[in-house]
């Protein structure tokens, strides 16, 4: 990788912590509780490991062909690699077990798949529910309503364990648009803490992108899963 793109991702790279930091300090919170995720979807492997060295808790991936790819080039180092995109079930096998957490588990019938895949691999598959806390026809995940069940049916799987939610919130049209929806999912990840289930365990709060970290960790987030802050405007094939 060339110098100037190296110092570009370690500039972005403090940029963001210190944003991160910032609205820590203003929500009276320590940013040690706060990890940061880079989203990574369509950098490659290269990019990928020069990140790595820098000031980054874990890496998120949106596509299963990206996963594997740079998986297979021990792209990430040591750092953790949670999947945090839409999940097909014909592509579970190929995330479970390499995504140390799957993030964006939004159907009782993808949790079923993942419990069975972990089953037939022998392990404990950690997992996020994903709240569609907007109730967007657009986006995956189960309605907030539908929490309990979900739950419910995820302690009866003895290969997967809830480590608590995700979410996407709807695109803000203006500054601090997010909040009440950030504000809701705090208050379902505290409701399904207080229950006493088995593989429940409500640790994390992933909410918030490049635009609106500073508001979910305001609202509680402790992932925050940053793309073009880190690595800047994505840039796609044409088809």
């Amino acid at each position: 990788m060339n110098p100037e793109k190296t110092e570009f991702l370690k500039n972005n790279v403090a940029a963001v912590r210190a944003r991160m930091a910032n609205a820590c300090l203003a929500a009276g919170r320590d940013p040690k509780e706060v990890l940061l995720c880079a989203a990574s979807k369509t950098q490659d492997a290269d990019t990928v490991r020069e990140a790595a060295e820098l000031d980054i808790d874990l890496f998120g991936e949106n596509r299963v062909q990206e996963l594997c790819q740079k998986h297979e080039a021990c792209a990430y180092g040591a750092k953790p690699l949670h999947f945090i995109g839409h999940l097909q079930t014909n592509k579970v096998k190929q995330v479970v077990g390499r995504a140390v957490l799957i993030e964006s588990v939004g159907s009782e019938h993808l949790l079923d798949c993942i419990a069975a895949e972990a089953a037939k691999q022998g392990i404990c598959q950690d997992i996020l529910i994903e709240i569609n806390i907007g109730g967007e026809a657009s986006k995956s995940g189960i309605a907030p309503e539908a929490l309990n069940a979900m739950l419910e049916r995820a302690a009866a799987c003895g290969s997967v364990r809830v480590r608590g939610l995700m979410a996407i919130p709807p695109a803000a049209e203006a500054p601090g648009a997010a909040r009440p929806y950030f504000a809701r999912m705090r208050c379902l990840f505290d409701d399904a803490r207080c229950r006493s289930l088995p593989n429940v365990q409500m640790e994390y709060l992933s909410m918030g992108m490049s635009g609106d970290f500073e508001d979910a960790i305001a609202e509680g987030a402790n992932i925050v899963r940053v793309g073009t802050a880190i690595f800047g405007a994505r840039s796609y094939p044409v088809k």
